[in-house]
């Protein structure tokens, strides 16, 4: 039901929507702020009054309020209160005479997890490649192209997954597309997979929405499999057709899936002919142990691997894979469709990166600088706050930090007001999964650059309970 409030002489009408009442508040409040229903400098009320004002809990408007900060669409200073951020300020006129979108201010530092430090992107040696490969490019290979992507890739990626022999991915160019990230791999899966009859992909009980929409847009259900110290459980699949696992390094819970877990759920897709989406998003980086083995290695036959440029480069590449098979392959590239959507010349540049060493050394150099920022951010936490304990660290550029009961949210709080953008464990809880009751924030170590390393790590630490 739709609700209204007003304060201050703003007169604001608000819809929550979705199945998810915190991200609909989030959602409509950076709307009125986009659309400048609420001014930069606007100071809103107290979480405790728009919870009353809507009938919900406190709670939700506080963590909508602290989603917002961290994303510089809200400022909030203790003594002053929250306020529409004034760098939101109006671009000029659109064409139309309307005016722009409004561009929030970045936080001083961000710990949100999902992005490598992009200060370190290899600019000189990705703008060699690129040089290499489109020397020698065919003219053939600037034109619509095979909606499975370049071939030089897709050979390259066949190459290089054989080469990371502890992963165990079996690859054929033939059954490797390359999509638009994870998110566009998934939606052209949940389309097929529709178009199969399928009606539910089970998925975990934490991760990211932007996948689980992909997946709901496709007219799928997307119910969250119980989690516990051994990682998701896949005990009852009930009538899923499919299940979403991030196997190797369980987002963002930082575990790998228990081994008689990945022997289980590989056991029901081959019972039930059910299918297993390995999103594989960092799987460069592990630290303290050998890589887990890929699921997709137990069983390619009913294992769709996902695998990413993102993290070991950049998101802005808009890069990804999927390893299929065989008996999905020319669904999938159907549901593509007709031609290539990725840039062909961002394709060859992969492709000779990664034939050349270029990327295999860059990966060594970022594995050895992450890993020294995971020890300084754990020999800072040790010694700044004994009552936050650390998991997640064996791999991947993100650390779970397990808080005091009930100050998940004052942690986020406290980290708006030190220009620290940070996530709590919360965030990334699916809508319909039972809580835990665990109070934690995820803190991504791999976007702060190295220059400002220092400050964002003291900034971290006066935030922490």
């Amino acid at each position: 039901m739709a609700k209204s409030w007003a304060t201050l002489g703003v007169d604001l009408h608000l819809e929550p929507a979705g199945p998810h009442l915190r991200r609909g508040l989030t959602d409509a409040l950076r709307e009125a702020v986009r659309t400048g229903r609420l001014a930069p400098g606007t100071r809103l009320p107290s979480s405790r009054s728009l919870a009353t004002d809507l009938g919900i809990a406190r709670n939700t408007v506080a963590d909508a309020y602290a989603d917002l900060v961290a994303e510089g669409w809200l400022t909030a200073r203790q003594g002053s209160g929250t306020r529409v951020a004034d760098g939101t300020v109006t671009t000029p006129t659109s064409p139309t005479g309307g005016p722009g979108p409004r561009v929030p201010h970045r936080p001083t530092h961000d710990f949100r997890p999902g992005t490598p430090d992009l200060a370190a992107f290899p600019r000189a040696e990705w703008l060699k490649a690129a040089r290499r490969a489109l020397l020698a490019a065919p003219h053939h290979a600037l034109g619509y192209g095979d909606p499975r992507g370049r071939p030089e890739l897709r050979t390259a990626l066949a190459g290089y997954l054989a080469r990371a022999r502890a992963r165990g991915v079996r690859a054929d160019p033939d059954r490797i597309l390359v999509c638009s990230g994870i998110a566009h791999g998934l939606r052209l899966l949940g389309t097929v997979l529709r178009a199969r009859g399928v009606h539910t992909v089970a998925v975990e009980s934490y991760g990211l929405d932007a996948h689980w929409k992909q997946l709901t847009q496709a007219g799928l259900r997307t119910p969250p499999l119980p989690y516990d110290d051994r990682g998701t459980d896949p005990a009852d699949l009930g009538d899923a057709g499919a299940v979403l696992l991030t196997s190797a390094h369980q987002f963002p819970m930082g575990l790998p899936l228990h081994r008689g877990r990945r022997t289980a759920v590989v056991d029901w897709a081959r019972r039930t002919g059910g299918l297993i989406l390995e999103d594989d998003y960092d799987g460069e980086f592990r630290y303290d142990r050998q890589p887990v083995g890929a699921l997709q290695g137990l069983d390619p036959d009913h294992v769709v691997y996902l695998g990413t440029a993102s993290k070991a480069l950049a998101p802005g590449l808009r890069l990804a894979w999927m390893v299929l098979p065989p008996s999905l392959a020319a669904e999938t590239a159907a549901a593509k469709g007709k031609v290539d959507t990725s840039s062909a010349l961002d394709q060859l540049t992969l492709a000779e990166f990664l034939t050349s060493g270029a990327y295999d050394r860059h990966v060594r150099a970022s594995r050895l600088r992450y890993r020294r920022r995971r020890d300084a951010l754990l020999t800072a936490l040790t010694a700044e706050a004994p009552d936050v304990h650390i998991t997640g660290i064996a791999a991947g550029l993100h650390a779970v930090l397990r808080l005091p009961p009930g100050t998940e949210h004052s942690v986020v709080q406290s980290a708006a007001w030190q220009g620290v953008a940070l996530h709590g464990l919360s965030y990334f809880r699916h809508p319909e999964a039972l809580s835990d009751g665990l109070d934690a924030v995820v803190v991504g170590y791999g976007t702060p650059s190295d220059s400002g390393w220092a400050g964002a790590l003291e900034a971290l630490c006066r935030a922490m309970p």
